[in-house]
């Protein structure tokens, strides 16, 4: 979500957001619907009953349209990839970026054993070649990550990515931004946390 509000910002032409997480209860960027239309973007998702798959229409016409950006959170397992499988022609396109999120803290990334393995999910029923995947480290374990923790995780995932695939930026929470960039150079992204459930206490 802050990825589509920066190129928004940046850009000159409208921008689309496609939910294509399909399954997952929590934590979707369908829950920042209202604030992202705030921001000027074009927000698109399907109804979900219970936990039941949904798709989202309207992917194929927004991907062939170059005067537009589009975003589209896939979720990040095969799950939310396998919809990506139908709209690869669009997808691989030159003007296309297509990013992996890396986080040494959750279980699907926190060893090469673990990446290989949710990655070669996600390429298989996606269609998308690991050339054409960009990396990018998301180090955090929560609203309460320190510079210290997220230093570790850039640590542990320079070491076992860095052999293998470019690692492009770095995301840190916005209060971190000014500290982080000192430490690790220009190329990081500032996250605002736009996700705040009631059982997550505010600073």
């Amino acid at each position: 979500m802050n990825f589509a509000i920066y190129i928004l910002k940046k850009g000159e032409k409208p921008g689309h957001v496609f939910d294509m997480d399909m399954t997952k209860p929590l934590f979707r960027s369908r829950d920042l619907c209202e604030e992202l239309k705030k921001e000027g973007i074009c927000f698109h998702y399907e109804e979900q009953f219970m936990d039941a798959p949904t798709l989202v229409g309207g992917v194929q016409k927004a991907l062939k349209d170059q005067d537009c950006y589009v975003v589209m959170d896939v979720g990040g397992d095969h799950i939310g990839a396998r919809a990506m499988g139908g709209f690869a022609s669009g997808v691989r396109q030159q003007q296309t970026l297509v990013y992996y999120v890396l986080n040494a803290y959750r279980p699907w990334s926190y060893d090469l054993e673990h990446v290989d393995e949710t990655l070669g999910k996600i390429l298989g029923v996606s269609h998308i070649p690991i050339q054409e995947i960009h990396m990018i480290n998301n180090p955090n374990i929560g609203a309460e990550t320190t510079l210290e923790e997220v230093g570790e995780g850039v640590r542990k995932m320079e070491e076992m990515i860095s052999p293998y695939k470019e690692i492009e930026f770095l995301c840190v929470k916005e209060d971190l931004l000014k500290a982080a960039r000192e430490q690790f150079g220009e190329m990081v992204m500032p996250l605002h946390l736009h996700l705040q459930y009631p059982w997550v206490d505010k600073p």
